[in-house]
């Protein structure tokens, strides 16, 4: 499937700069983590974790100082609950006391969990030992971001990460802050099923046109359960510019349910089973944290056993005791058990539809999310939508997709076909402050962000009645739409207090004849990743000059800028202009009315002066800024180190663990290699007896020492016996690799000797005294040629009787090192005359002048006096080859090129010797 899909993207993917680095996105789950990549040359695909699966459990559990995730810590877990740590998005962002919070300490009463001083929770691992939320998670993230760059060979800095959209702004920033914790820097943060209407929209970019159409996502995963309505359509964008026409997806419409899931699916069949197993007379199975997490994980398969099946049986060995468990469980039972959560589901759906105030009509119904899959599940929307669930996109991979095309959209050095994003604010946020009114303070409350806004988006709120310091706050408000249950779950509504100072300072500085004073203006910013940012704040006025008022003024101004022009550096002010440039342009204005007026003056002296027309001008004062968090303090800078200190160490510790057992296993295995190797007759007789004899002592020694007291060496111990090993074993080695290679090696180099001995046969029949016209080759050249097959087959020859009579234990005499040295040197000889003949023409006629300029005459070979003949170069020089037959000097033979094209005819050579080059190469 994720081969299809990433065909399927490859045209979505217009270019990839060669230095574009690989950006990934992460799904973190309540229950797993998925990692989807984008590199040069790879547009999109999932990572594999080491285990080759296309998802990880997200669990880390600490135990014996070994820190292990996924499948390993999953096993961790089971036999020990209280060292793996689960669930943790339960957890990220929130206080203490908070009822989410509370609720997960009952479902694992095994973990002891405590306050910190910021008032979050954190997990009390060990005596001197804590991890908070965001630790955890920070790891979590940092072990994705580890197979990707395993799995593709390149460091990763950059991702985008999915979250739920009913995060609110502390969850929000507590995920950004475990990021940067993990070494990540995020792309944004999207929402979950957001990003899987852009994996749904990218397949379907032909459908999206101006006639906009709907899709509900409904996701239910492990922990909760999410509903948007989101509108397709194509729209015109400014970018750059100029206009273009895009095809958008906008989230119109959202519900969720925080504590519908999976899991609790799961807690209620194990509740079940537990009551089975307590009816039989088993025992107290609550008082045990194995048997009850054994109990879970059967409770996890059965559940998803009876997605396709009636009926199964639950099955525990030793469960508590050493007494086995085993209960029949009907799907009938199953649905019993969560017979009031199906009404939820629906109320989902009816919430997202609300949202969108009637839109949304003839809407498709899009599955995800694993617990999606449960019958009982299907069937609510079904009857609640009225139509049949579309099973079109891959319910646990679309969100991951989703993201990491955003991440190639958003990262430099890709460029990604443009699909425009608009989600939806959930929780409204607003800013209420104090006005002082006829003696009394009214409160004023002002909407900022209300249901639904699309953003990223920018807003700016006036104070104009406010003459002294003073201070507002940013609160969530109109919830109404959100249910009473969930109220809860939000947390405190208060966000931050802002106070402003230096108000009337600006005020007083600002006054003044034709001067209007527009307020307090502060500027708010919902980034793309749902986080509110108070941007700045600034006093505001505007001047009203006429032409006349601003002569001076401007004369004076662009006097100043010529002189900058032309003056030394030391002239050139100490601060730039706001906005350089801008008085100079309207300074040219005034010089052209200027000299219109002069013109219509000399034309018409009758007409009326041009009246001076009024000039607003915009003065602008920042306003310095207090702003404090009144929920969840986000961390310190001395808390970030602290943090990321304790991360670092747990990272150092698993890489000189895995040095270590990497280590090991590589002198265990070569031990266990040499020992079979040094019984074998072709290893033995390449070495003498007492080198034999050295090798299987130390071999014995070194294994006995493992097994004794090595598990508990150190690394280095470990590589110096392996050094040791290799030391005495590697002459035999190689004496075997050379008494295994040469026959190849002998019959290449023959085979070589024999095809250039028949090219040198064909050879000598292009000389000048063999065919005057087809002279192609001196007989210099045909001598080296035929000098260096001589010395080759000669030392060959020579050399093969004296290796012939040594044993396999002595110095080897003839290498394969040395036949591959004599067989590159008789192919450059083959090869240059081969190149030559390829690039021969005939000679040409001497060329006859005009009787005033001289006569040319152009030679295609041209032998000296002292006997030897110049090689073709691509510069027009020459190469020198002795009488002796060797080169004095290499340069590269390129194609030759006729200085007359149109004079002569040219004669077609065979292309002797073509087959012979190519037993060259060994």
């Amino acid at each position: 499937m994720c081969r299809i899909l990433c065909l399927a993207i490859l045209p979505l993917l217009l270019s990839q700069y060669v230095d574009a680095a690989a950006v990934i996105s992460i799904d973190l789950g309540s229950e797993w983590m998925k990692v989807g990549i984008v590199s040069p040359g790879v547009p999109m695909e999932i990572v594999l974790n080491k285990e080759s699966k296309r998802k990880t459990p997200a669990v880390v559990a600490f135990r014996d100082d070994v820190r292990t995730f996924g499948e390993d810590a999953v096993t961790v877990g089971v036999r020990f609950p209280k060292n793996a740590y689960k669930y943790l998005l339960d957890l990220l962002g929130k206080p203490y006391d908070h009822p989410l919070v509370q609720a997960y300490k009952e479902r694992f009463p095994y973990y002891e969990i405590a306050p910190t001083d910021r008032g979050t929770p954190e997990f009390i691992h060990g005596e001197n030992i804590k991890y908070t939320p965001e630790e955890l998670v920070a790891q979590l993230l940092a072990k994705a971001k580890e197979f990707a760059e395993i799995s593709h060979g390149q460091q990763i800095t950059e991702c985008v990460i999915t979250i739920p959209g009913y995060f609110n702004q502390a969850e929000r920033k507590a995920m950004k802050e475990a990021a940067s914790l993990a070494g990540l820097n995020v792309l944004q943060l999207i929402n979950d099923y957001t990003a899987i209407a852009i994996n749904y929209g990218i397949f379907r970019r032909k459908e999206i046109n101006e006639t906009a159409w709907h899709a509900l996502f409904f996701d239910m995963g492990a922990a909760s359960t999410k509903a948007a309505l989101v509108e397709y359509k194509t729209v015109k964008i400014k970018e750059k510019g100029y206009v273009e026409t895009v095809p958008q997806l906008q989230v119109i419409g959202v519900g969720y349910d925080r504590t519908l899931g999976g899991l609790e699916m799961t807690l209620r069949l194990r509740e079940h089973l537990i009551k089975a197993w307590e009816a039989n007379g088993g025992g107290d199975v609550r008082s045990s944290p194995r048997a009850m997490e054994k109990l879970l994980r059967e409770a996890e398969r059965l559940k998803i056993v009876l997605s396709a099946n009636t009926e199964h049986y639950a099955q525990i060995e030793s469960l508590l005791d050493d007494k086995d468990f085993k209960h029949l469980v009907t799907r009938a039972d199953f649905e019993a058990l969560c017979s009031d959560l199906w009404p939820r589901v629906s109320g989902v759906i009816q919430r997202a539809v609300a949202a969108a105030a009637g839109s949304g009509s003839g809407a498709r119904l899009i599955v995800a999310g694993g617990a999606s899959r449960v019958p009982a599940v299907q069937e609510v929307l079904r009857t609640a939508v009225g139509l049949e669930p579309s099973r079109s996109i891959n319910a646990d991979e679309a969100a991951t997709l989703g993201a990491v095309y955003r991440a190639a959209s958003l990262a430099t050095g890709y460029k990604v076909a443009a699909l425009n994003v608009r989600d939806a604010v959930i929780l409204p946020i607003q800013v209420v402050f104090t006005r002082h009114v006829d003696g009394n303070d009214k409160l004023i409350k002002r909407t900022l962000f209300g249901p639904m806004n699309p953003y990223p988006q920018k807003k700016v709120i006036t104070f104009n009645k406010h003459t002294d310091d003073f201070s507002f706050n940013v609160n969530y408000a109109e919830l109404d739409h959100i249910p009473s249950n969930e109220l809860k779950n939000i947390g405190t509504l208060n966000l931050t207090q802002v106070v402003l100072s230096g108000v009337s300072e600006a005020l007083a500085k600002n006054s003044g004849e034709n001067i209007e004073h527009k307020g307090i203006k502060a500027h708010f910013n919902l980034d793309d990743s749902g986080i509110l940012n108070l941007v700045n704040v600034e006093f505001v006025a505007e001047k009203t000059v006429t032409d006349e008022d601003d002569k001076d003024s401007t004369l004076s101004k662009i006097g100043s800028t010529i002189s900058k022009l032309f003056g030394s550096d030391s002239e050139l002010p100490e601060k730039a202009e706001d906005k350089p440039g801008e008085q100079p342009q309207e300074a040219e204005k005034n010089d052209t009315v200027k000299a219109n007026e002069t013109t219509t003056e000399k034309q018409n002296a009758t007409e009326a002066e041009t009246k001076p027309k009024p000039k607003i001008i915009v003065l602008k004062e920042p306003i310095k800024t207090e702003e404090q968090v009144l929920n969840i303090e986000p961390l310190s800078p001395e808390e970030f180190k602290l943090s990321k200190a304790k991360i670092t160490e747990l990272n150092n510790i698993d890489r000189k663990r895995v040095e270590r057992e990497t280590a090991l296993n590589n002198l265990e295995a070569f031990v266990v290699d040499a020992q079979m190797k040094i019984e074998m007759e072709e290893y033995a007789e390449c070495g003498t007896p007492e080198q034999i004899e050295e090798i299987k002592k130390m071999c014995s020694e070194t294994s006995e020492w493992l097994y004794d007291d090595g598990y508990e060496a150190p690394t280095e111990m470990y590589d110096q016996k392996l050094s040791l090993l290799k030391e005495k074993t590697n002459p035999i080695w190689y004496k075997h690799w050379e008494h295994r290679e040469r026959p190849d090696a002998v019959a290449a180099i023959r085979n070589l000797i024999k095809s250039a001995k028949e090219f040198l046969k064909t050879a000598k029949n292009y000389t000048k005294e063999a065919n005057s016209e087809r002279d192609v080759f001196t007989d210099v050249e045909i001598t080296v040629l035929e000098k260096k097959i001589e010395e080759t087959e000669s030392w060959l020859e020579k050399t093969i009787e004296e290796q012939n009579a040594l044993k396999k234990n002595e110095d080897i005499k003839l290498t394969v090192d040395s036949i591959r040295e004599k067989m590159s040197n008789l192919d450059r000889e083959v090869k240059y005359l081969l190149n030559k003949m390829k690039i021969w023409k005939p000679k040409k006629p001497a060329k006859k002048e005009s009787e005033n300029k001289n006569e040319t005459v152009i030679n295609a070979d041209e032998e000296g006096s002292n006997g030897e003949a110049e090689k073709p170069e691509e510069n027009g020089e020459s190469e020198k080859v002795g009488e002796n037959g060797e080169n004095q000097g290499e340069k590269p033979v390129t194609e030759a090129k006729s200085e007359d094209d149109s004079g002569g005819e040219e004669t077609e050579i065979p292309q002797i010797g073509e087959e012979t080059v190519e037993h060259s190469e060994l």
